[in-house]
């Protein structure tokens, strides 16, 4: 199932990579290669100062090894030894209007133990409803067609409360998926959903971004979103159980923060005029809600 998996998302990585540099117009993605000391590697690429895309970070990564005592405590499993591959992106679009993206689907082996994770989420500035709620309805429709074991209602709650900044005690975007330690009893359904969900990553964004990429914004919505993704470092550095997996695991650090935005604002005790766009952000579309059934 490992070596299923990880072809799996090798071909995933060139799918998408090939679909946003048709999307983005102009820029193409740069490859590195590189190898794991403990074992494995994996294929980081990214994109930069496009069209579209002022940074796209799309990651396949296959390593094996044994987990420090410490850390492997906190795992299921036993033992020491370990394989994880996968595929994680974030999107980090110029435009204010088109939203930040983030998806990541694994496999991970700890001893006598084996499952999946991942999901997908969004993280708009200037929301619109049609976008947040073609989003969830597509995440919705893969769950479905997978259930029982997919519960969307479920993925939907526990990615509200995974992409949560404590500290500030506000939603980082819109929400989407997340699951983890899904399949320990069935990993051959558990892996025809995660295939099915990663076919569903281009249809649940693409769209959006044809959109909104051409519509004109102002300095101000930039210097919003610029503001906005501060959230989105804090969130990867303090919280993601992602980033602090490859950190303890000696992964290779660029290919971990790749999914920081290249440009970020940090304003002292920023506040949004009063009934303004921006203070709608937080105020209303941060808040956990049933976005696919919204209009039914």
């Amino acid at each position: 199932m490992h070596g299923r998996a990880a072809d799996f998302f090798r071909g995933l990585q060139d799918t998408i990579c090939a679909a946003l540099e048709a999307a983005d117009g102009g820029a193409r993605f740069r490859e590195d290669a590189w190898t794991r000391p403990g074992g494995g590697g994996g294929r980081s690429r990214v994109l930069e100062e496009g069209g579209v895309f002022e940074k796209a970070g799309v990651n396949f990564s296959e390593v094996f090894g044994e987990f420090s005592p410490e850390f492997a405590r906190q795992m299921p499993g036993d033992g020491l030894a370990f394989t994880a591959t996968g595929i994680s992106l974030v999107l980090h679009p110029r435009s204010p209007l088109v939203p930040t993206v983030h998806m990541n689907f694994r496999m991970l082996t700890h001893g006598s133990a084996a499952w999946f994770g991942g999901g997908a989420d969004l993280t708009p500035y200037y929301p619109y409803e049609e976008d947040v709620v073609g989003f969830h309805r597509t995440w919705r429709a893969v769950c479905r067609r997978h259930a029982p074991a997919a519960d969307h209602a479920a993925m939907k709650a526990e990615c509200d409360a995974y992409f949560y900044l404590k500290h500030r005690h506000e939603a980082r975007g819109v929400g989407g998926i997340f699951f983890d330690h899904f399949g320990t009893g069935d990993l051959d359904n558990a892996f025809d959903f995660v295939q099915d969900a990663g076919a569903q990553f281009l249809p649940s964004y693409l769209p959006i971004v044809e959109r909104r990429k051409g519509l004109a914004f102002t300095p101000g919505q930039r210097h919003f979103q610029e503001y906005r993704r501060g959230r989105y470092v804090e969130y990867n550095l303090i919280w993601d159980r992602g980033t602090l997996f490859g950190l303890k695991t000696d992964g290779r650090v660029e290919s971990i923060l790749m999914s920081l935005p290249p440009v970020v604002r940090y304003v002292y005790d920023y506040r949004p005029a009063p009934g303004s766009r921006e203070a709608e952000l937080t105020d209303y579309w941060l808040k956990p809600q049933a976005w696919a059934e919204r209009g039914e």
